[in-house]
C-alpha cells in the first residue's frame, strides 16, 4: 500500500487550513473593536481632563493666592462725631508678603485716607503711617450709654480672595497707651478676617477688620444727662406732699425744664428710626410729670368746689400710686440696659 496524499485528503486538509485562516482573521477583527473603543474614550476624555486640571503655570499660580499679613498700631483717635458717624484716626500699617506688596494693592473700605507716609520700604515688607477719616453707622439704641466699634476695614483693590488673601497678626496690632477720646473709654480690641461679595455669584474679596471698642464714660453721662432730669422728678414728686393748689405752677415749670433738657440732649444725635434709651427714659419722666400735673389740676378744681373729701382722696392716691409707679418703671428700664 502506497502512502501518499490522495486528492481526497488534500481537499480535506485544504478545507481545514482555509477555515482556520478565516477564523483567525475574524478573531483579529473582533479584537480590534475593543481597542478602537478604548482609544476613542481616551481621546475624548483627554481634553476634558486637561481643561479641568491646572494647565500651565498661570492656572496653578491662580489657585495659590498671595498671602499678605497686616498689623496696625493706632496712635490716636480724634474728632469723634457720633451724629455724623465719623472719626479721625492716626495709625501705622505694616504689610508683609512672600511677593512684592504695597499700599497701592489695598484700599480703605469705610473711610478716606487723607495722608500716607512711608516708614519702611523693602520688597517684601512695607510700613506706612496713615491719617484717615473713618465712617461708621452708629447704633444709638443705648444712647446715652451707647457703645461703638471704631473699625479699620481693608480689602485688596483688584484681586479677589483666590488671588490675594489678607491675614492679621494680632500680636503686633496694638493701641497706643496714651490714645484718648474725651468722654469715652476704650473697652477692648478685636480683629477678624472675613470676605465680602459685591456682585451675585462672584468670587468674594478678602477683608481684614481691626476694631476698637469704645463706650461713653458712665460718670460724665450720669452727671450731664440724668442728674438734672432726676432732680426735676424728685422735686415734682415731693410736691405731692403739698396740699395746696399752688403746687400746680411748680409742676408746670418742672415739666417745661424737662422738655428743654431733653431737646438739648437729643439734639446731639441724628434722627433714627427706633427708640433710644433716652427716649424711653424721657417717656417715663413725662408720664410721671403729667400724672403729678393732673393731680394738681384735680386738687385745684376740688378746692374751688370746696370739696375737702375729694381733695384728701386725690392726695392719698397720688402719694401711693405715682411714686411707686415711677420708681418701678425706671428700675425696669435700667434693668433692660444691664441685661
Amino acid at each position: 500500500m502506497e502512502y501518499g496524499t490522495s486528492p481526497h485528503w488534500s481537499h480535506l486538509l485544504g478545507g481545514f487550513s482555509g477555515n482556520a485562516g478565516r477564523s483567525h482573521g475574524r478573531t483579529r477583527g473582533i479584537l480590534h473593536y475593543p481597542l478602537f473603543i478604548v482609544l476613542a474614550i481616551f481621546l475624548i476624555a483627554l481634553p476634558v481632563s486637561a481643561a479641568s486640571a491646572p494647565n500651565g503655570t498661570g492656572q496653578a499660580a491662580g489657585s495659590v493666592p498671595q498671602i499678605v499679613t497686616l498689623s496696625s498700631y493706632v496712635v490716636d483717635f480724634n474728632r469723634v462725631d457720633v451724629g455724623a458717624g465719623t472719626v479721625g484716626i492716626d495709625f501705622y500699617l505694616n504689610m508683609k508678603s512672600d511677593t512684592p506688596v504695597s499700599i497701592n494693592d489695598i484700599e480703605l473700605m469705610n473711610g478716606m485716607i487723607t495722608s500716607v507716609s512711608t516708614v519702611k520700604d523693602t520688597p517684601l515688607e512695607k510700613e506706612y503711617r496713615i491719617v484717615a477719616v473713618l465712617t461708621e453707622e452708629p447704633d444709638l439704641s443705648r444712647y446715652p450709654f451707647d457703645r461703638h466699634t471704631l473699625s479699620i476695614k481693608l480689602e485688596p483693590k483688584e484681586k479677589n480672595e483666590q488671588e490675594m488673601l489678607l491675614v492679621i497678626d494680632p500680636a503686633t496690632s496694638r493701641l497706643y497707651h496714651e490714645a484718648d477720646i474725651p468722654g469715652w473709654t476704650f473697652s477692648g480690641i478685636i480683629s477678624s478676617v472675613t470676605n465680602e461679595s459685591y456682585v451675585r455669584d462672584e468670587v468674594p474679596y478678602s477683608r481684614a477688620v481691626f476694631g476698637y471698642k469704645i463706650e461713653r464714660d458712665s460718670t460724665s453721662t450720669i452727671l450731664k444727662f440724668f442728674l438734672p432730669i432726676m432732680l426735676i422728678v424728685i422735686v415734682s414728686l415731693s410736691s405731692l406732699m403739698m396740699k395746696v393748689s399752688s403746687r400746680l405752677g411748680l409742676n408746670a415749670s418742672m415739666f417745661l425744664a424737662a422738655v428743654l433738657i431733653h431737646w438739648r440732649i437729643a439734639d446731639a444725635i441724628p434722627l433714627v428710626g427706633y427708640a433710644t434709651f433716652l427716649d424711653m427714659f424721657m417717656i417715663i419722666t413725662y408720664t410721671t410729670l403729667v400724672l403729678v400735673l393732673l393731680s394738681g389740676i384735680l386738687i385745684l378744681k376740688f378746692s374751688e368746689d370746696k370739696d375737702s373729701v375729694r381733695i384728701k382722696q386725690v392726695n392719698y392716691w397720688s402719694l401711693r400710686i405715682i411714686p411707686p409707679l415711677c420708681i418701678t418703671l425706671y428700675f425696669l428700664l435700667f434693668l433692660m440696659l444691664v441685661i
